[in-house]
């Protein structure tokens, strides 16, 4: 089925999501091993009819969606990091409606190719699936969905694979019964030569999504932003 992007009309989206391809980094400095998946650079508009490819139709289950959000800030003085983390920890995004738990606020630098750092080696994974919920291949689509506000100050992005992880453990003959989904399933994907495209959704400070995380391969990306940002992450 793949991810799928919930969206009203196409011109509410069109100037903020672009596609292109994937790589493995190589060489590519502070990445893992050298077979993290990162985009390519090959960037262009996403079309209104790549749009509709993706967008949700009756059987899809609300796990497989991606939907872009937006959330009031208060007024940061310049530099005000600490205040951020603080607004951060005390929102609620959901005003109650729903169980969750905020387990993270990340502060990236600009000028990050993707954001997602293994601090025990010190080195960045690139497009990678979660794990919180740790379920197996038959009951994968019941993981969490994770919800995502950047408080600012710079432009962040969403970095987001087309093919869901089902579809890549399909595709290299994963025990359908056993096996639990992994980000390195991605990297061998990508290796063999499968066709995965990669989504970049801007997000100014305010917006933010809710997205299967531990189904789409997917990071956070700072490149071309002109300061940092911090992002504030919600489970449920």
């Amino acid at each position: 089925m793949g991810l799928r992007l919930l969206f009203d009309q196409f011109s509410d989206i069109q100037e903020h999501i672009d596609i292109g391809d994937v790589r493995q980094a190589g060489d590519t400095p502070g990445y893992d091993d050298g077979v993290a998946v990162v985009p390519q650079g090959n960037w262009a508009a996403l079309s209104e009819e790549e749009a509709e490819r993706l967008r949700p139709d009756a059987d899809t289950p609300p796990s497989m969606t991606l939907e872009l959000v937006s959330q009031d800030l208060p007024v940061f003085a310049s530099g005000d990091l600490q205040g951020r983390v603080d607004a951060a920890a005390a929102l609620d995004p959901l005003g109650g409606r729903w169980p969750r738990r905020r387990h993270a606020s990340t502060c990236s630098p600009a000028g990050l190719l993707t954001s997602t750092e293994d601090t025990t080696i010190s080195r960045r994974i690139g497009l990678h699936v979660d794990n919180w919920d740790r379920l197996p291949y038959p009951v994968r689509q019941d993981s969490r969905r994770r919800l995502c506000i950047n408080f600012g100050p710079g432009t962040r992005y969403l970095l987001v694979g087309d093919r869901d992880i089902m579809e890549i453990c399909r595709a290299l003959g994963r025990d359908q019964e056993q096996h639990c989904p992994h980000t390195d399933d991605v990297r061998q994907y990508v290796a063999d030569g499968h066709p995965l495209r990669c989504l970049r959704i801007r997000l100014e400070p305010g917006q933010g999504y809710i997205a299967p995380t531990e189904l789409a391969p997917h990071d956070g990306s700072t490149s071309g932003a002109q300061t940092g940002s911090l992002a504030a992450f919600w489970l449920g």
